[in-house]
Order: C-alpha cells, then sequence, then structure tokens
C-alpha cells in the first residue's frame, strides 16, 4: 500500500498528468449533465454526430496549421449543433437522417485531407489518437486545460441557475412554451452546450467513444434515481468516480486513456443496474 502512494505521488509530481487527471473530472462533470438531456430528448446519439464533424473540422484546423485549433473546431462544431437542431425540427429533413449526412461526410473529409496534405509523418498514428484519444489527454497546453476548466464550469453554471427551465423544456415542450419559456432559446443552448462539451472530450475518449462519455451517467443515474434533481447529481458523482477510477488504471498499466474510463463506466454501469433491480 505504501508502494502505491508513492508511486501515484511520482505520477502527480507531472504537471501533465495532473492537469489531465483535473480536465478528465471537470470534463466528465460538464458530459454527464448534457447526457441526461439528451438521453430523455431522445437525442443520444448527437455526440457520434457532433465528434465526427469536430474530428473533420480538426483535420482542416491541422492542414491550414492553426496553432490554436479549438478557436476553429469550436465555432464550426456550434454551427453544426444548431443546423443539425433546426433539421431535427423541420418536417421536410428528419434529425436522425441529417445527423447521419453530416457524420459520415465530415469524418470522410477529415481523413481524406489528413492522407492528402500529408501535414504530419505519422498520419495514422494521429487519427488514431484524434478517434480514440489515446494521448491527447496527456498533451495538453496551458491554455487548453484552463479552456476545459472554464468551459466546463459555465456548464454546470447553466444547469445550475436555469435548472427548472431546462426541466421543463427536457421534459415537455408544449408545457414550457405554455409557461412562457422561449423554447428555441433553450434548445438552442443545449445545441451549443453539447457542441463545447464535445470538442472538450475529445481530448479524453477521442471522437468515436464520447457517446459512452455523455450516455453512460445518465443511464446509471436512471436506473436508481426518480427525480430530474436526483438523476443530475448521481450522474455527475458517476463521472468523476469513473473518470478518476479510469484515469488512475490507465496511468498504472498504461492502458489507453479513453477506452480504460469507457470500460470503467461500463462496469459501474453494471452495478447500477443490478441495484435498480434489487430496489424493484
Amino acid at each position: 500500500m505504501v508502494e502505491f502512494f508513492s508511486t501515484l505521488q511520482s505520477y502527480f509530481s507531472v504537471e501533465l498528468v495532473r492537469n489531465a487527471f483535473i480536465v478528465s473530472v471537470f470534463i466528465s462533470v460538464a458530459a454527464s449533465l448534457l447526457g441526461v438531456t439528451l438521453v430523455l430528448k431522445r437525442f443520444s446519439f448527437i455526440g457520434d454526430g457532433l465528434s465526427h464533424t469536430a474530428f473533420g473540422a480538426m483535420a482542416i484546423a491541422t492542414v491550414l496549421r492553426l496553432t490554436n485549433s479549438n478557436l476553429f473546431v469550436m465555432p464550426v462544431t456550434i454551427l453544426c449543433a444548431v443546423i443539425l437542431l433546426r433539421m431535427n425540427n423541420s418536417k421536410k429533413v428528419k434529425g436522425d437522417a441529417s445527423l447521419a449526412v453530416i457524420s459520415v461526410t465530415s469524418m470522410a473529409l477529415g481523413y481524406f485531407l489528413m492522407n492528402i496534405c500529408n501535414v504530419k509523418a505519422n498520419v495514422s498514428g494521429d487519427v488514431c489518437s484524434t478517434l480514440f484519444g489515446s494521448t491527447a489527454i496527456l498533451t495538453l497546453t496551458p491554455s487548453d486545460v484552463w479552456l476545459c476548466i472554464g468551459s466546463s464550469i459555465l456548464v454546470v453554471l447553466v444547469y445550475i441557475f436555469y435548472y427548472h427551465n431546462i426541466f421543463a423544456v427536457t421534459f415537455d415542450e408544449e408545457f414550457a412554451k405554455a409557461s412562457g419559456i422561449n423554447v428555441n432559446l433553450y434548445n438552442t443552448m443545449i445545441a451549443v452546450i453539447s457542441a463545447v462539451v464535445i470538442v472538450l472530450a475529445m481530448n479524453l475518449v477521442g471522437s468515436l467513444l464520447i457517446t459512452a462519455l455523455v450516455v453512460f451517467p445518465a443511464l446509471a443515474a436512471m436506473k436508481v434515481c426518480s427525480s430530474f434533481k436526483k438523476v443530475i447529481i448521481t450522474a455527475s458523482i458517476f463521472a468523476v468516480l469513473t473518470s478518476s477510477i479510469g484515469m488512475l488504471i490507465s496511468i498504472f498499466l498504461s492502458t489507453p486513456v479513453g477506452a480504460t474510463i469507457v470500460l470503467v463506466e461500463l462496469a459501474v454501469y453494471f452495478i447500477f443496474a443490478i441495484v435498480g433491480m434489487i430496489k424493484k
């Protein structure tokens, strides 16, 4: 046990590891809050679509050799999130169809550009890191760290101050409209939050595993809780717990960060599911 804590201390003496751990916790909390809303609105797979869009935007930023890719990736992803929201409310084009089109097109464009332009020597390794988040979390710059922390705190504050309105829009948009709530404004806010969280989470688990980071905490919390407030709180605790355990396992066993966190979430989800069955 003494050796364990000694090793842990030696790892956390490295600034990159400390930053990665802090960022993983903040991002996980923000993703869990968003996940509750998306799951209840039956729009969970927007995470996949936006993550693929972010991958395409990141490829373009790499080709253009932008020093801070987030300044390009974030606005593009937010724009796509708003467009997807509008299409989802359209009677002519179904939301799932538009999501599929944007998703595969962005992914294909990103991989095409990274191969054609040859901006980096190891294209396959760079693509793998972007898709699965294997080492991206350990290469964050100080500005990236503060962007992740600040954006995550902003998401939490939005859910705290606008809890009742988000609750109404999530469960019954018609009731929310009748109550005088600007439903379009809050749906747009949710779309923007989705885009921000997705871009930040790409550093942690990669673009292909983001849906798990968003959905698992919400699903697990719904197994054991019955009220919206309890689900949000439990989902946040679930996210902090699993991301912390996943990061520690990844550090000690040298496993891929994103995949490890997702597998830990899956294991803990099964525990919550069993507890939920016992409670019934």
